[in-house]
């Protein structure tokens, strides 16, 4: 019989989910051709072009994160790009809304990133969200990205958890994937990553329009298992 006196583990991806994702596209997107332009004399087209193919080739890997890998690669710290704005990283409405009710009503709070361990520190000392989670793990560390199924197996033996009393927000549907083929049930996306686009229309997972959302999800699944746990007493 399930333990229904225990909260579900929330686990949480960073960027597009609780940070905003506009950051990272100005960062990866308009700031890194121009300096990729400056570094190696080229124009902002010929740079733009040449750091698309970098991205393509490298997409869903360990090195697409590695903030190491690309500075050796196109030959701009990229980890100094990111900190010189930072004043740009932003949380995503009702972050701290949202945690902070988690945090309240006893629930295990955990943050999987694909983001490597220098960007991570980064980003979780400028936004100061690091005291929120109870397990703070970089795809990095496990030796996969969250995309695939290794990861979360390397995950579940690092940290013992239960696949199914656990949620799992994220706003990649790759990385979703992997998580459900791991056997998470309970996968909610996100609807607007980053403030600079338009929200999503469609996607094969629930999205959340804002974070806090989830509280009445939450809630409701609470009171089903509170019924539930009535018919073993």
């Amino acid at each position: 019989m399930p333990n229904y006196s225990e909260k579900p583990t929330i686990i949480f991806d960073m960027d597009g989910t609780l940070l905003d994702l506009a950051y990272d596209d100005f960062i990866w997107n308009e700031l890194l051709p121009i300096r990729y332009a400056e570094q190696h004399n080229c124009t902002l087209e010929q740079s733009t072009q040449t750091l698309f193919h970098f991205y393509q080739q490298h997409n869903h890997t360990l090195k697409w994160y590695s903030t190491r890998f690309w500075t050796s690669q196109v030959g701009v710290d990229v980890l100094a790009l990111q900190v010189e704005h930072k004043h740009k990283v932003a949380k995503r409405e009702g972050c701290i809304e949202l945690l902070s009710y988690l945090k309240d009503n006893g629930y295990p709070i955990w943050l999987a990133t694909n983001a490597d361990y220098a960007g991570l520190q980064f980003k979780l000392e400028e936004t100061g969200l690091r005291d929120y989670f109870d397990v703070i793990v970089s795809s990095e560390t496990l030796g996969h990205a969250k995309e695939f199924i290794e990861f979360w197996q390397a995950l579940q033996q690092e940290y013992a958890f239960d696949p199914a009393h656990c949620y799992f927000i994220d706003d990649t549907e790759k990385v979703l994937n992997g998580a459900q083929q791991f056997g998470i049930e309970q996968l909610y996306s996100i609807q607007q990553p980053s403030s600079g686009k338009a929200p999503r229309e469609t996607c094969n997972f629930p999205m959340l329009s804002s974070l806090i959302d989830l509280i009445p999800i939450l809630e409701r699944n609470d009171l089903a298992m509170s019924e539930e746990q009535k018919k073993y007493a």
